[in-house]
């Protein structure tokens, strides 16, 4: 494949993204593993596939009603626009969201067969969720409500599918693991829509960053990630963890980075990709700290 096949691909696709899917899956799985000592790998590359071809069709659905809305012209900044800079056809795009979401289901269906039919049902809601966060009249990454969203379905619901399907029980302490993985997922949007957020103002919408504007956006960024750390302290001294958690602690220069790439005001949003990187980095090396924190204290 030519590079210049493989840049279009990566940029549609966005394979970069995904460890806001694989981190939830990960971490789901390594907590069950770390309750009942077995891991059905079956199910864990299942839901792995599934969760991740849920969020490429989410970026997918992105990149089509950002170029239906005018969101994404030739002088836009971010990783998709494949669209409006590589002449990509918008029916393909859309149609390639729709093919993800026939082989995530296909995904759902056997994960089902192996666990609890009951998952069809939170299964499809999931799916619709990633459709209407860009697609539908009222797109919730337009409004206020995007972090939750976003976090608490691909964080916190995802976190609680893979434990599930491994164990057949869900429990409030599986809820209490995800909190901070869902945190850190709405972050990312969040640190999306600082760099973004002259252009969204400018085009009508109605972010949590445009209503809190920069320097209280960059704010609630420190305030949040600090919550982070300081809940994976109380899973320790108040959850009965064992102090392996700790390997998460490893992430804080990164966040700390991130925090202060956004602080000063007045930037372009090109200066800010390096920040909204950090952000998203900043949940990988969370995620997979905890993960090996909940696999170690397995053993130890």
């Amino acid at each position: 494949m030519a590079k210049k096949d493989f840049d279009f691909w990566w940029r549609l696709l966005r394979p970069h993204t995904l460890t806001a899917s694989l981190i939830p899956v990960l971490v789901g799985s390594m907590y069950a593993f770390s309750c009942i000592h077995t891991l059905h790998l079956g199910l864990f590359l299942a839901m792995l596939a599934a969760s991740c071809s849920i969020q490429v069709a989410t970026n997918l659905f992105n990149e089509y009603y950002d170029y239906v809305r005018g969101l994404d012209t030739k002088d836009s900044v971010g990783i998709g626009g494949t669209i409006v800079h590589d002449g990509a056809s918008p029916r393909f795009v859309l149609n390639l969201a729709l093919g993800f979401y026939a082989f995530a289901a296909l995904l759902g269906i056997y994960i089902c067969a192996s666990s609890s039919w009951y998952l069809l049902l939170i299964g499809a809601f999931c799916m619709l969720i990633g459709y209407l966060y860009t697609g539908g009249p009222f797109p919730i990454s337009a409004s206020p409500f995007g972090e939750i969203f976003a976090g608490g379905f691909l964080g916190t619901g995802v976190i609680c599918i893979a434990f599930y399907i491994q164990t057949g029980v869900l429990t409030w302490h599986t809820v209490a693991i995800s909190l901070p993985v869902a945190v850190l997922i709405g972050l990312i949007l969040t640190g999306n829509n600082i760099r973004d957020r002259v252009g969204d103002a400018a085009n009508g919408r109605h972010t949590l960053v445009i209503l809190l504007g920069h320097r209280r956006s960059v704010q609630f960024l420190a305030v949040m990630f600090a919550l982070c750390y300081l809940w994976v302290l109380a899973l320790i001294v108040l959850g009965g963890h064992s102090i392996w958690l700790l390997a998460t602690f490893f992430s804080i220069p990164t966040a700390r980075q991130a925090v202060e790439r956004f602080r000063p005001e007045g930037q372009q949003p090109k200066q800010m990709m390096p920040a909204m990187i950090l952000v998203s980095k900043t949940n990988t090396l969370f995620g997979l700290g905890l993960a090996l924190g909940l696999l170690l204290e397995t053993f130890f």
